[in-house]
């Protein structure tokens, strides 16, 4: 007879027999898949938090491995009144400490320029009737090469014009508006005011074919040698003082009047009281303190975000009941942390402060940095910080960017060594994911053993299925012949 399924023949549970026979052989190695497994992908997540740990302060002392982003000065501007800025300031690492008087008496302007009285009646009336066709115009500063042409057609209006030159693609800052003066004398006048501001950039229009009707809409002719029309105001330049001394610019930036100090204006100072005399601002050109502070502050805690999460990552549980971190008792760990706090730890002998110690930074007893109030018989930390901030000042720049010996240069460079696509930790990961890829080549191999161990129990069981059913089948034969 043929038996389809365990146990059918010789009434045994086999089926169950062969599913428990499978499960005793998979179960261990399954679990042992699994745990390893699970501390790779653990090991893989610890190192992932670590590298961009270290990767955020790689990003940190980068900025404070450059002079630029660490020696700051940072101008202080007093203006007469509360209610009105007169200018802004900016001031480069290299400039100057130093207090100025500065008062401004007038603000870069374009130039402008309007049609005579009486050119035009109305914003409808028509540019171009002589009947000959099309024609151009063309704006331009002479000084600086902006230029930019606009085609007049045959009864264009003057609206019409003046949205033509607004939306010009090339329109450098040329704007073109209509008054109209309500009067018969005045009539409606197409006014240009330029963006372009300092002496001798006034905005030139030139008749480029000499129309007679475009003369009244042009400063000059197609050879600059004619006068149609002149500026009702010139380009003029924005003008101070500085500390009495007479400045202009020619726009409202004035840059390095003080030696690597620019400051932009934006409104004239007041008149005092005799009517004639501008109120001047003080600028005050002072080392930039606060955010100085904050940067050592700021490196402190990143810092000791990384030796906190290595110290819990590889710490071994106190007791059977607390895990072990995920990269427990790990050298490679163990060498940033150490190597961190050599570099914290060093001197740097181009800087008189000579270490974090001088600037009130300190390693305590558990790897981490400080900035510790507690004054111990050399002045506390908040003080020597505070000491180094005031008399100190570019002697902190050194400590940290020292191309040879500066802390932040080196410690740059150190995670760099272990974050980047070459790096210690780079390079760990691809071997833990590695070892991954080789738990699932593991997997698939120890699936099929399985489907080969369960085909041949179903072969050996199934044998012994039949015989049984055919003893069975004989004894009940005999039974009954017996009677």
């Amino acid at each position: 007879m043929t038996i389809q399924s365990l146990g059918v023949g010789s009434g045994l549970a086999l089926d169950d027999l062969v599913t428990q026979l499978l499960n005793a052989e998979r179960e261990p190695k399954e679990a042992r898949l699994n745990d390893k497994e699970e501390r790779i992908e653990a090991e893989i997540s610890a190192l992932g938090q670590i590298k961009s740990k270290l990767s955020d302060f790689k990003d940190t002392v980068d900025e404070m491995r450059r002079d630029s982003d660490i020696n700051g000065r940072e101008p202080t501007i007093t203006h007469p009144s509360e209610d009105k800025e007169i200018f802004t300031a900016d001031a480069a690492n290299s400039a100057l400490r130093g207090t100025y008087e500065i008062a401004v008496s007038d603000l870069a302007s374009g130039s402008r320029i309007e049609t005579d009285n009486g050119a035009f009646n109305s914003s409808a009336d028509k540019v171009l009737t002589d009947g000959l066709g099309k024609a151009t115009m063309t704006f331009k500063i002479n000084n600086t090469g902006d230029s930019f042409s606009v085609e007049v057609t045959q009864d264009m209006s003057l609206a019409e014009l003046r949205e033509k030159i607004n939306n010009n693609s090339d329109n450098f800052g040329v704007n073109a508006n209509i008054i109209d003066t309500g009067t018969a004398i005045g009539g409606a006048k197409l006014v240009f005011t330029s963006d372009v501001t300092g002496t001798g950039n006034n905005l030139v229009i030139v008749n480029d074919g000499n129309r007679t009707e475009l003369d009244k809409l042009t400063t000059t002719n197609s050879t600059e040698t004619i006068t149609n029309l002149s500026p009702v105001k010139n380009a003029s330049n924005a003008k101070a003082t500085i500390d009495g001394i007479p400045v202009e610019s020619a726009t409202n930036e004035f840059e390095n009047t003080i030696q690597n100090v620019s400051f932009e204006v934006s409104s004239v100072s007041p008149l005092d009281t005799d009517g004639v005399t501008r109120k001047t601002s003080t600028l005050e050109i002072g080392y930039d303190r606060k955010g100085l502070e904050t940067k050592i502050r700021d490196f402190v805690d990143n810092y000791n975000k990384i030796i906190a999460d290595i110290k819990s990552l590889t710490r071994y549980g106190e007791s059977d009941l607390e895990e072990d971190g995920a990269l427990a008792g790990d050298s490679l760990l163990r060498g940033i942390s150490n190597s961190l706090a050599s570099v914290v730890g060093s001197s740097v002998d181009n800087s008189s402060l000579g270490s974090l110690f001088a600037l009130g930074v300190e390693l305590n007893s558990d790897g981490e940095l400080e900035i510790p109030a507690t004054d111990f018989g050399l002045g506390s930390g908040t003080e020597r910080l505070e000491a180094a901030l005031e008399d100190n000042f570019d002697e902190i720049a050194k400590l940290f960017t020292d191309e040879n010996q500066g802390i932040a240069v080196r410690l740059f460079e150190l995670t760099k060594e272990y974050t980047s696509y070459s790096g210690l930790i780079s390079l760990r990961e691809r071997a833990a994911k590695d070892d991954k890829d080789q738990i699932a080549d593991e997997r698939e191999r120890f699936d099929l053993r399985m489907l080969n161990y369960e085909q041949i129990l179903r072969d050996r069981y199934l044998n012994l299925d039949q015989t049984v059913a055919r003893l069975n089948q004989t004894g009940s034969a005999l039974l009954a012949a017996l009677g």
